[in-house]
């Protein structure tokens, strides 16, 4: 569900999009799209700091962040990520314009809450899917705005979201002991804060390799297994 609805916010923003390219012509197109991507940008920017003020222990963010970046930039993570949106951009004769950054930040802005792995642990283990329906209506309004704004890469986040809720629920019954109340607050800490990133990145003051940050997410898992 949450997938298909990502899908269909992402679609209907695509064809929002081409409507106002089509409505405006040289200057006022840019500048139409320009203001719309910096509003998507200042919204994703409040959405992390929201998120990331909720942590309980910011020793637990930085530990995190520090060993996250250097598995990161060790896997390269962001080198892969542009590569395949390179394959995609080939395989479409570069019509859509850029995938990677629309892959990177909408499948970072829906699956690095608390809602996702929770939404996730509640299907998989008590068959309560209340939460991921709400999350899916949530999403669709997202993919709506951020495919607006940053195209077809928007789509592709669908099949993230998949991949990462659908691993959580399947494996629901072996991953819930890891995954207590304070562990979930810190993952989705580390989260926003990545989030921050990826709208400083859209708004154009840091050209921060978010991707490579990915990792960090999940070291509170580890961290939490031995205090």
């Amino acid at each position: 569900m949450n997938c298909f609805t990502v899908i269909v916010g992402a679609v209907v923003g695509l064809f929002v999009k081409r409507i106002i390219g089509a409505g405006a012509e040289g200057r006022l197109s840019g500048r139409i799209s320009d203001a719309l991507m910096k509003g998507v940008a200042l919204c994703v920017l409040l959405i992390g700091i929201t998120g990331a003020i909720k942590t309980q222990n910011v020793i637990i963010v930085i530990v995190s962040m520090v060993i996250g970046a250097v598995i990161g930039e060790l896997c390269n993570l962001e080198g892969l990520v542009e590569r395949l949106g390179k394959k995609i951009e080939d395989k479409t004769r570069g019509r859509f314009g850029s995938v990677a950054q629309g892959f990177v930040t909408a499948s970072l802005l829906f699956c690095v809450g608390s809602m996702a792995i929770v939404g996730a642990l509640n299907g998989g283990l008590m068959r309560d899917h209340e939460m991921l329906y709400t999350k899916s209506l949530l999403d669709m309004i997202s993919s709506f705005v951020l495919a607006s704004s940053l195209g077809i890469g928007v789509i592709f986040s669908a099949a993230f979201v998949l991949v990462y809720q659908g691993s959580i629920t399947l494996l629901a019954a072996w991953v819930a002991p890891l995954l207590s109340e304070v562990t979930i607050v810190e993952m989705s800490a580390v989260g926003s804060l990545l989030i921050v990133a990826l709208a400083l990145n859209m708004l154009g003051i840091t050209k921060i390799k978010v991707m490579n940050y990915v990792p960090a997410i999940f070291i509170p898992i580890i961290i939490f297994l031995f205090i």
